[in-house]
């Protein structure tokens, strides 16, 4: 089973703790327990469906004997998979003997909850497949990452603005298909040429009731003074935050890996509880 992080190097491929406590409340707290070290991590509680998953994933002992199968120096550290337990843990499997994807529904508050520094992230599916950004249900993602410019969030809002317009004019060009089919047949270039601007006028419209993100200027703070993933942001559910064991987040970062961002040493998680 490969749940993955899709906008790493191919899109916008930089990388920059958690911003997102949330005072007069109790939050609960997961302790991993990995052969690099103890991680410590705050679940927040404005994501309540990541939080129960979570706390349910740990409780059922899911997570006991899990490796970091995907890390990448200066962006994340990934675990949760099912599929590297030593032991078998049950997961739905297809004819072919591939893992089904299980998810819950995505939970995304931001710009409170973002990819800075220790975030702790669900993974998932690319939105070609999962239009929905729905949530692995078991895999995960800590946030290691490097300081940002304010010239790379400016790139990151212009390249996100610029993915979302053409996503938007091709699904549009989808949607008049048959029409400039009839177009084509009958090479009427005028009439294409009119129908397409007709079409690229009304995704600039619905671009412009419904833009892009822009980061807010406190949170571009966070990423220029401590690092992270904002490519990422609006697009993945942050649900927690390290709140100890950073530390150990770096050394499993700085593993040697192979072409599939696999650690060449093992590391797993031996155990994972609930802080009561």
């Amino acid at each position: 089973m490969k749940r993955i992080l899709l906008m790493t190097a191919c899109i916008f491929c930089l990388v920059c703790t958690s911003c997102n406590s949330q005072p007069g409340t109790t939050q609960k707290e997961v302790v991993l327990e990995t052969t690099a070290g103890n991680i410590r991590l705050r679940l927040y509680n404005d994501t309540p469906g990541h939080r129960d998953n979570f706390i349910r994933n740990v409780e059922e002992g899911m997570y006991t004997g899990v490796t970091f199968h995907r890390v990448i120096r200066n962006f994340m550290i990934q675990t949760g998979d099912p599929c590297t337990r030593p032991e078998s843990y049950p997961v739905k499997i297809d004819e072919k003997g591939d893992t089904i994807p299980e998810t819950i529904s995505a939970e995304i508050v931001w710009p409170i909850h973002a990819n800075v520094r220790g975030a702790v992230a669900a993974a998932r599916e690319s939105d070609d497949t999962n239009p929905e950004r729905a949530s692995d249900k078991f895999q995960f993602y800590i946030v290691t990452g490097r300081t940002c410019t304010d010239d790379d969030l400016n790139g990151y809002e212009t390249g996100r603005a610029q993915r979302d317009a053409d996503i938007l004019y091709a699904k549009k060009q989808e949607e008049h298909k048959d029409e400039l089919d009839k177009l084509r047949a009958a090479r009427d270039k005028y009439g294409i040429s009119d129908l397409l601007e007709k079409l690229q006028d009304e995704a600039r419209y619905e671009m412009s009731e419904n833009p892009p993100i822009t980061y807010p200027n406190d949170l571009r703070r966070r990423y220029k003074v401590n690092g992270g993933a904002p490519w990422l942001d609006n697009e993945y559910t942050v649900f927690g935050e390290v709140v100890e064991g950073m530390k150990t987040v770096e050394t499993i970062q700085k593993v040697k890996t192979d072409g599939a961002d696999k650690p060449l040493t093992e590391i797993r998680i031996v155990k994972a509880y609930v802080v009561e």
